[in-house]
């Protein structure tokens, strides 16, 4: 148990006899002096958490104990005991740092209850700096897990990317970020808020496929209270929760064309309502965003806003897909290795040749993120000291269709719609309900995919 020490100054021996008795019974830690001077050397040589001193004492009084003290352990919390006629300088001396007076005379029950406050608020500014040094310590974390080194890759085309990287990363230019699914579009995000001027501000995340349109608005935007059936409480949105830093939206293209017009607004004047909230909010934030969709294409099917696309595509950066970069594969695979080893307390010393040309053979329609799950899984059921070919399955090198697995049932008779739907089905159930990689497998958007499981649901199958 960690008790707290309390420094006792009184040049009166029945009042420091009373306070340390009172104190003790309290399992506080306790010391007494009888003077200002023994006082300052004391706290010169210890550490307490408070000092009780009496204002007027001879030669040095308990204003210069509490001046030094605020000087040298600022951290200590200081009360000070003062009679009525020197109640002046009791306000005086908690502006220059006490924490509070009590006036005598004064019971035990008074005096405790100030000690107990004193101490609390004491704990509580620890905890805060504590909480500061660990913001601190993360926020040096995320800039060093995404520097520009974190982007692996020697490739031509990885090496333009680094270029446009370093050099927009400072401006408070709108970036949009193209790429196939898995080829690190987030990372490259990321690299981008921890090495601009906004790196200390938030760095905000927000999914554009994930929810429906009747909750999109209120996520990004924010509502008041009572602005709908469940609102019990005025809560912020992503983007005034992004205010002074940078805004993720990824896959961009999956917003409505109703939700794109709010966003084309924030973006021309900077400026948005909460759902519920007729009065604009203010914003400064710069937004970043993402999408695997062809927005050129969207545009010409009525699916995009061309000026929403124009406003979002000031600094375009395009992400190759891992099969037009497979110069960098090795690196990848050698990197993701090192790091699932350090996770999973293995080690490994490489992978060998034989595998490693297998790795490079495939095309890795999911990316960089395929490539990755299939180190990891490697990494963990191995068990000796190198991984092989035995390691990894190689299912895209013999013609499969990515892990979407057999249709059951499907014979003469079973119409398209019909493989449609058991199709869906079986890729949600082995991307374990995830529509986002559900989606991905099956090559159509989530808002298609959710489209779809409303229609199976509106038939009668029940949708995890």
């Amino acid at each position: 148990m960690d008790f707290k020490r309390i420094l006792v100054v009184d040049d009166e021996p029945l009042m420091r006899d009373f306070l340390v008795e009172t104190l003790q019974r309290k399992k506080y830690v306790v010391d007494a002096v009888g003077n200002g001077s023994q006082a300052i050397e004391k706290v010169k040589g210890e550490h307490y958490d408070l000092v009780i001193s009496d204002i007027r004492m001879p030669e040095v009084s308990g204003m210069e104990v509490l001046e030094d003290v605020k000087k040298n352990n600022p951290e200590t919390e200081v009360v000070m005991i003062t009679a009525f006629g020197t109640i002046e300088n009791a306000v005086g001396a908690m502006k220059i740092g006490a924490y509070d007076y009590i006036t005598k005379p004064f019971s035990a029950d008074e005096i405790e209850i100030v000690v107990d406050r004193a101490l609390e608020r004491q704990q509580l500014r620890d905890e805060n700096r504590n909480l500061r040094n660990d913001n601190n310590q993360l926020r040096n974390q995320l800039k060093e897990k995404y520097t520009f080194s974190s982007i692996v890759g020697v490739s031509d085309v990885m090496r333009e990317v680094y270029d446009k990287i370093e050099m927009i990363a400072p401006s408070k230019a709108t970036v949009l970020i193209l790429g196939e699914s898995g080829t690190g579009k987030e990372l490259v995000a990321r690299a981008i808020h921890y090495n601009s001027d906004r790196q200390n501000r938030p760095f905000i995340k927000v999914n554009c496929a994930a929810l429906p349109e009747s909750l999109m608005e209120s996520e990004l935007f924010g509502h008041e209270r009572g602005a709908f059936t469940g609102a019990i409480r005025t809560t912020k949105g992503r983007f005034e929760l992004a205010n002074t830093g940078s805004l993720l939206l990824d896959e961009v293209g999956e917003l409505s064309l109703p939700l794109q017009s709010k966003l084309l607004r924030v973006l021309q004047e900077r400026e948005f309502e909460r759902v519920g909230n007729p009065n604009p909010f203010s914003v400064d934030v710069r937004v970043i965003a993402t999408t695997n969709r062809d927005l050129k294409v969207e545009i010409k099917e009525g699916n995009f806003r061309e000026d929403l696309f124009y406003r979002l595509n000031v600094v375009p950066i395009l992400l190759p897909p891992l099969r037009d970069r497979k110069e960098d594969i090795a690196l990848l695979a050698d990197h993701f290795m090192r790091k699932y080893c350090e996770e999973n307390s293995r080690v490994i010393s490489g992978i060998n040749d034989t595998a490693m040309n297998k790795l490079m053979a495939q095309d890795w329609p999911g990316n960089v993120r395929e490539l990755e799950n299939h180190i990891e899984r490697a990494v963990v059921l191995c068990r000796e000291e190198e991984l092989d070919d035995r390691h990894f399955s190689f299912e895209l090198e013999s013609g499969d269709s990515g892990g979407i697995g057999s249709l059951d049932g499907v014979g003469p008779g079973v119409t398209l719609k019909e493989m449609e739907k058991q199709l869906i089905l079986s890729t949600l159930t082995s991307e374990k309900n995830n529509r986002t990689r559900a989606s991905e497998v099956l090559g159509i958007s989530v808002r298609t995919l959710r489209n779809k499981l409303n229609e199976y649901s509106g038939e009668g199958v029940k949708i995890p």
